[in-house]
């Protein structure tokens, strides 16, 4: 009788601890629960914060550059002489700079791109798609130092056979090879637009006796259109951003010039030309850079709200 009471005693005694210890994991839990949106809000908080004070800093730098250059000659100014005895601060060598390289890049990148994405999508097999994808946006892995001495060393000999006067540094050579860079760009976010077409679509188009093309030119295409132009959007604002191919192979005239052979400099490579320099902290072309950045920011702004708008204008909804 006491050996029973005694077991009885030990499982009771058992049972209990059970439900204590379940009891603290629980409250452990629920209070982990309830720390987990806290945290998150604060690293939110801290990528929000991060990109006002480099908006802060942008703007009180470039409020300083402009108590010393009229804002007018600034923007509208054709001659950049930041060392000279007398130097002048205008921006549009680099502004033309920038959209050239640009220009140059989505020529070469929009149509590769953009047929890479329809045979991924619309011709390729599973098994093949699986392959070449990832092969393709290897090209995105590349660093992009690397794309800027491969454009100064192999493309620009290269293009110097075929394309007469075209100097060593020149804006053609890193624009095509900066369209290279950015091939992957829209062709993985074109794709993913196509390959999002319900498959319903395609059929009853080739129902009605289309073609695989016709399928895919007139019903795929349209109906991805808000993603395609909005991956097309995404890659110039990742070309008029890329600094180290045009520092490398695109030289550093500051000439206005619209001849794509010559030399000419973009607004981030001035900017790793000025950081790199003798430019004094105070002084005038010290704070020239922060005006430039605060250009550069503008323009790729306006480039994203200007896919968020073609994506939120053209989006098909299935």
């Amino acid at each position: 009788m006491e050996l029973n009471n005694n077991i009885k005693k030990d499982k009771t005694l058992n049972v209990r601890d059970l439900i204590n210890e379940r009891k603290k994991s629980k409250t452990i839990s629920q209070y982990i629960e309830k720390m987990v949106p806290h945290f998150l809000k604060i690293v939110t908080a801290i990528s929000i914060l991060t990109t006002c004070f480099i908006v802060f800093t942008l703007l009180t730098e470039t409020v300083s550059f402009f108590k010393q250059v009229p804002l007018l000659d600034f923007f509208s100014g054709t001659k950049l002489k930041p060392l000279s005895q007398n130097p002048e601060f205008g921006i549009l060598p680099l502004v033309i700079g920038t959209l050239y390289s640009s220009l140059i890049a989505m020529i070469v990148a929009a149509p590769i791109g953009l047929m890479s994405a329809i045979f991924l999508s619309e011709y390729a097999s599973d098994n093949l798609r699986k392959i070449m994808k990832p092969l393709l946006e290897i090209l995105a892995g590349i660093p992009t130092i690397v794309y800027g001495f491969f454009a100064f060393t192999f493309v620009t000999p290269l293009l110097k056979m075929f394309v007469p006067g075209l100097e060593t540094t020149n804006i053609l050579s890193p624009g095509i090879v900066m369209g290279i860079m950015i091939i992957p760009m829209i062709a993985s976010l074109s794709e993913d637009a196509m390959h999002s077409v319900p498959n319903s679509i395609r059929e009853g188009a080739l129902a009605l006796g289309a073609t695989k093309l016709e399928v895919t030119l007139r019903v795929v295409i349209p109906a991805a259109l808000s993603g395609i132009i909005s991956s097309f959007v995404l890659a110039i604002s990742r070309a008029i951003g890329e600094t180290m191919i045009v520092t490398i192979a695109s030289g550093s005239s500051k000439q206005l010039t619209f001849d794509i052979t010559q030399s000419m400099q973009t607004m981030t490579a001035y900017i790793v030309e000025v950081t790199s320099g003798d430019a004094a902290a105070g002084s005038t072309i010290y704070y020239s850079l922060y005006a430039v950045a605060m250009t550069l920011f503008i323009f790729t702004l306006l480039m994203n709200l200007f896919a968020r708008y073609i994506s939120k204008r053209f989006r098909e909804e299935y």
